[in-house]
């Protein structure tokens, strides 16, 4: 076996609510992870990777530990399991289940309660999945809780009776108000994070490969929110046309065998594509093509 086809690094895959959104992530950077239904060492299209399927909330303990060269977890447990300064935190990686939105992790109480400020819960009990984090919240605020430990269903725990607040995960709110609470504080934000072990990141050939992955991970993350325009523009227009689209750095314009028109090619933000394509088709363009793109570099 070659140099080039042996396993560099051991990559760790996040499972549970990541999962999806990591897998699809990695497909348009380049690397196909597909999964297995009875093992958690899913196949990848790279030789020099080699991947598993671990927990968001351990990721952090096995790169640590030099189980995993490199993986991604969640900025939220990475602070949880105090290990911020025991890894390489390589890049942020703005993306979720659902959205390419951070999460909150947010200090919610029954809708109805006399709580409108932490002070306010002072001797009363908190229900949470983060222990660490959320003491140290209380702590920074100045205010003396019960924080206990949910094992899940935590914003039934308000209603249950069984806390007087919870802090709990939410990206709009939509579940917390669902369950009849009120967010009165934001405790953190979180998102996902690449991290990798400090032996791995010293490791010449382990830190480029490394350096590859952030590359083309962060270059994917970049482009799900810009689309490519290509259009006929009008030579005796092209001032006005250019004057219209935003880009990177500037527009491609190129000669046709019709020397009355111009091939002019940008990479715009996708939001504000459907204004601007009318606005186009009025100053003369035609043939505009609106093409998606999987990696801006």
């Amino acid at each position: 076996m070659s140099a080039d086809t042996m396993p560099i690094i051991k990559l760790g895959v996040p499972k549970g609510s990541l999962e999806e959104a990591t897998i699809n992530l990695f497909e348009r950077a380049g690397w196909k992870i597909r999964k297995h239904t009875r093992n958690y060492f899913p196949d990848i299209n790279d030789p020099q990777i080699t991947a598993s399927l671990c927990r968001v909330q351990e990721i952090g303990e096995y790169i640590e530990a030099g189980v995993l060269d490199v993986g991604i977890t969640g900025l939220d447990w990475l602070t949880e399991r105090n290990h911020e300064d025991k890894v390489m935190r390589i890049s942020d990686l703005v993306y979720s289940k659902t959205s390419n939105r951070p999460c909150r992790w947010v200090l919610a109480v029954a809708g109805d309660s006399p709580y409108q400020k932490p002070a306010d819960l002072a001797g009363k009990r908190i229900a949470t999945e983060l222990q660490g984090l959320t003491r140290r919240y209380f702590e920074r605020v100045g205010v003396k809780v019960d924080v206990f430990y949910s094992w899940g269903a935590t914003e039934a725990k308000v209603v249950e009776g069984l806390a007087d607040g919870i802090v709990e995960v939410t990206e709009t709110g939509t579940t917390i108000r669902a369950h009849g609470l009120r967010i009165i504080d934001e405790v953190m934000i979180s998102y996902p994070v690449l991290i990798a072990n400090k032996k791995a990141w010293e490791d010449p050939a382990k830190r480029a490969k490394i350096e590859q992955l952030n590359l083309l991970l962060q270059g994917a993350l970049k482009a799900e929110n810009l689309v490519a325009l290509k259009m006929n523009a009008p030579a005796d227009n092209l001032a006005a046309i250019l004057e219209m689209l935003p880009s990177l750095n500037s527009p491609t314009v190129s000669p046709l065998r019709n020397d009355r028109w111009l091939s002019v090619e940008s990479v715009v933000q996708i939001d504000v594509v459907r204004d601007l394509i009318p606005r186009l088709r009025l100053a003369g363009a035609e043939g505009i093509i609106e093409y998606a793109l999987n990696k801006v570099i």
